[in-house]
């Protein structure tokens, strides 16, 4: 987990980064919102036991909070605060979704209207803008705004959202007051109703009452029998009882009508909102960071799973069957060609060379492949640009510097980098060398006591490499191993040219040279099989400008 994080901590970073900025470019550019809530207390108007009060209340209080959200209070709440003619409440444009849910209804009612009209029903009117701007104020505002219980307390609180705090506040109290005045017009309605029922039975019990009293007076003309007189009068004054209740509860319904109460009252006005509600700054940056994290690292496992590159040892020690891996750590003098300018300045002092980290390890393991009479190798690399002329150059001076007599020879035809370092001005190189095998003695430059450079020459049609391999030419390997303890070829970039084709069979061994992150781990396979097929004996893979976190 830990390598995997060195390797791909860039796709997590990057990732996050570009949520953070997704959501920053929303918090700037997103239009605030305030929230105002005004506060009311409810007064439950239920009779009942003790131990149904508590649900009583609670079904009340239920009750009245619908209320608050029909759209009798949120329309009179638009008509008050002219709210069909702010653009944040009717400038409105439906989403997909929404236009194929009004496609579906406007089909249906079109279906109804056709069954209307075959059945003699009316179809219903059009309706107008100022309707239609009416009712999406409405549903905007239904969605702008919230209305909950506080606890288990008969207090309810109405919030609204806007985008302005001085608009939030004034749609919260309008709210409220008109959710207030919907109660009062409720109970005086139903105040009314009642004192238009009573109005009846009150003309009714003074009939009743009007029709006992005759009956009494009637008898008590002519009293005969006491008991029937006792019975007419006791009906008399129950219906005098009855009507005189009647026109109490009356006159009690006419006063509820003219001075109605409300259930509830307003006890916290809304005030202004210090600071916008939304969007939540911290906590959308904090979602976008968690959710960069989490893509980044998706991503981040996606690409390290897809990602042929060459990015550890065992990679390419598994895919291509070699024992030898080694890591070279990215260095100033590798990238800056340092190696071969000291080289030119015709220096012996090779105990102050820089060496790439890692080298030592890579020139003991040649140490003991050279006890093992493996003695000519050749570095090449599989693309352009892998540091294969560097590691050449390293290599020679480590070995010579362990006191062996070492040749370095320039073979890459392609790109002769060694020779134009070194020996920029030679007359003579490799090329003229395999022409007249003498020439050797003067165009192998000496650089130090047993350090010795062979520059490529001048080539016109056929590649040294390509002449090496046709054994026909009068610079032989076996000659030259009698001369010295090691010999460095530096080839042309395999994918560039077919030398370490030819050359690589005259070799005692080949190193591979592989940049790590950039070179893929099926062209070196390639590369391995198919110089095995030739012949050719592969020592091992080098895998340069590895970070150093890396090879350490």
């Amino acid at each position: 987990m830990l390598f995997f994080l060195r390797m791909r901590w860039l796709w997590i970073v990057a990732t996050i980064f570009a949520f953070l900025a997704m959501a920053g470019s929303y918090l700037l550019t997103a239009e605030p919102t305030y929230v105002a809530s005004t506060q009311l207390v409810i007064f439950p108007q239920v009779n009942s036991t003790e131990a149904q009060r508590a649900f009583a209340e609670d079904a009340f209080i239920e009750g009245q909070l619908e209320i608050a959200r029909s759209s009798d209070v949120i329309g009179g709440t638009v008509r008050a605060l002219d709210l069909d003619s702010d653009p944040d409440f009717v400038d409105w444009k439906p989403s997909l979704l929404d236009k194929a849910k009004d496609w579906l209804l406007s089909a249906q009612t079109d279906t109804q209207e056709a069954a209307g009209v075959g059945t003699g029903e009316t179809p219903t009117r059009p309706r107008t803008e100022e309707e239609r701007l009416h009712d999406l104020a409405i549903a905007t505002l239904q969605n702008m705004m919230d209305i909950r219980r506080i606890g288990s307390s008969t207090i309810i609180e109405i919030s609204a959202a806007a985008s302005s705090p001085q608009k939030a506040v004034a749609i919260a109290d309008t709210l409220a007051r008109q959710y207030i005045q919907k109660n009062i017009a409720m109970k005086a309605d139903a105040s009314r109703q009642y004192s238009d029922w009573l109005e009846k039975f009150l003309r009714e019990q003074q009939r009743g009452l009007a029709d006992a009293s005759s009956a009494l007076n009637t008898f008590n003309s002519n009293p005969r029998d006491q008991f029937k007189l006792a019975e007419l009068q006791s009906a008399t004054d129950a219906r005098r009882t009855l009507y005189e209740s009647t026109l109490t509860q009356l006159t009690e319904a006419k006063q509820r009508i003219t001075y109605p109460v409300s259930d509830a009252t307003i006890v916290s006005r809304a005030t202004l909102p210090l600071s916008k509600a939304r969007p939540r700054s911290t906590l959308i940056t904090a979602f976008a960071a968690a959710v960069g994290l989490g893509v980044g690292l998706a991503l981040a496992m996606i690409r390290h799973a897809s990602d042929r590159r060459i990015v550890r040892p065992q990679q390419i020690a598994d895919a291509g069957g070699v024992s030898i891996v080694t890591l070279l750590a990215r260095s100033k003098q590798s990238r800056d060609g340092d190696p071969a300018r000291f080289l030119a300045d015709g220096t012996s002092n090779t105990a102050a060379y820089p060496v790439i980290p890692g080298m030592a390890e890579l020139s003991a393991t040649i140490v003991g492949l050279r006890r093992k009479r493996r003695v000519v190798i050749g570095i090449v690399a599989v693309d352009p640009g892998s540091g294969a002329s560097t590691i050449a150059c390293e290599l020679a001076v480590l070995s010579s510097i362990s006191g062996a007599d070492t040749l370095l020879i320039d073979a890459a035809a392609e790109k002769s980098s060694l020779s134009k370092s070194i020996a920029p001005h030679s007359s003579t190189g490799l090329i003229d060398v395999l022409d007249n095998g003498e020439l050797i003695q003067t165009a192998a430059l000496p650089l130090t006591p047993t350090l010795k450079f062979l520059p490529l020459g001048n080539v016109e049609a056929v590649t040294p490499a390509v002449r090496l391999s046709s054994r026909r030419t009068q610079l032989s390997f076996a000659e030259l191993k009698k001369e010295f303890d090691a010999i460095f070829v530096d080839i042309s970039a395999f994918s560039t040219s077919p030398d370490a084709n030819a050359i690589a069979p005259e070799l005692d061994g080949v190193l591979v040279v592989t940049s790590h992150g950039r070179t893929s781990i099926d062209d070196t396979v390639r590369v391995i099989d198919t110089m095995r097929n030739v012949g050719a004996e592969i020592l091992g893979v080098i895998i340069n400008h590895a970070p150093k976190r890396i090879e350490s």
